[in-house]
Order: C-alpha cells, then structure tokens, then sequence
C-alpha cells in the first residue's frame, strides 16, 4: 500500500468540498448551516476557536473551542488558523489543521464565518465554495433583531449597521457563488443543500 492511501478510511473520498456560509447578524445563517449539516451525510461543521467567555449553554468542543487570549494569539503565530476575526471585543479563529484533514479524506466541511474571514479563506483555499445568505429586507432583518430580545434599542441598531455594511461588503467583494434570501427557512436549507450537492456532481465530472 502506498503512503498515500495508509491512513485512508473505508469512508474517505476525493469529494472533500470547503464550504462557508455567512450572513448578517439575525439573518438565520446557523440555523441554514445546521440544516445544511443535517441534509448532507459527509458534512463536517468546524468549530472555532474563541476567546469569547464559556456560558452555561455552550458546550466545548460542540458550539467553541474556549481559549484564553494568550492561547489565541500563540496559535495565530504560528499559522494554526485559516482565518481570524475580532468581533465585539472577542477574537474568533477557524483551525487549520482540522480543516485540511477532513478535507483530505473527502467530507464536505462547512464554516460559518464573516465576510472578513472568507476573504481570508479563499485567499488560502480559492475553491472554496461560498454562499451569502441574505434577509428578505432590511426591515425584516430589524424585526428579526428585535424579536430577539436580547439587546437593548442601541445595540440592536449598532448590529442592524453592523448588518448593513456586512451585505454590503459581500455585495461589493465578489466572492460568493451563491446568495440564498432567507424568506422561509426550509426552502432556504434546501436551496444551499441543491447548490452544494451540484457543485460536487460538477467537480466529479470535472476531474474524468
């Protein structure tokens, strides 16, 4: 047996396929990404790793990889993430290693991250394959922040811009191959579930 296929799977495939997802804050992207997850069997989430405080409700190793900022900024030196983001005062950072691995032995494996963080990715990776999900408007996305109830008025309006300038940027970088609006969640789910099983199909046919 060759070095290339020792440490193969009887599951690994040459179908490994980068997929990111991003959308505004309130635009339902995680819910998408996990029905994404669901919907395709090979699919792999990668969990990030945070400075961002653990609460009660997050589980290590499922929602955050939890890491101290001297941790963070030791793996970021030595080149341990594809793509790193500050976002309220809390670094976020995709491992590497991870990704690439599962890659390797053919998973689809989905990260969800910011506009920021996918320029970054593809920078590393060009076939990434990218979807941006955007709300059915602007005030349906207000009504989404505000249904939260999470945050007072303020704040909900610094996200709503934050929102806005983050459409905006996906608008104007030109790296998306698909932008899903997130009217009904379903059909949404369904959508990116078609468009990522026909890009693998595609890149199948491609290599024959």
């Amino acid at each position: 047996m060759s070095d290339s296929n020792a440490h193969r799977l009887p599951t690994d495939t040459d179908d490994g396929l980068l997929l990111i997802i991003s959308g505004p804050s309130g635009v339902g992207k995680t819910t998408i990404t996990r029905g994404v997850e669901r919907g395709v069997p090979d699919a792999v989430f990668s969990v990030s790793a945070t400075t961002r405080p653990q609460t009660s409700a997050d589980v290590e190793g499922v929602d955050y990889h939890f890491v101290t900022d001297e941790t963070f900024e030791a793996m970021k030196a030595r080149g341990e993430f594809l793509e790193t983001a500050g976002i309220y005062g809390k670094k976020y950072g995709t491992p590497r290693a991870w990704v690439l691995e599962h890659l390797r032995r053919g998973r689809l494996v989905i990260l969800e991250i910011d506009v920021q963080g996918a320029i970054q990715v593809k920078k590393q990776i060009p076939d990434a394959y990218s979807i941006f999900v955007l709300p059915p408007s602007e005030a349906a996305l207000l009504d989404r922040l505000q249904g939260r109830r999470r945050e007072d008025e303020a704040a909900i309006q610094r996200r709503f811009a934050a929102a806005k300038s983050e459409i905006e940027l996906a608008r104007s970088c030109n790296l998306y191959n698909l932008s899903i609006t997130n009217d009904q969640v379903e059909p949404a789910i369904a959508q990116a579930i078609g468009a990522v099983n026909l890009e693998r199909a595609r890149r199948r046919a491609s290599k024959k």
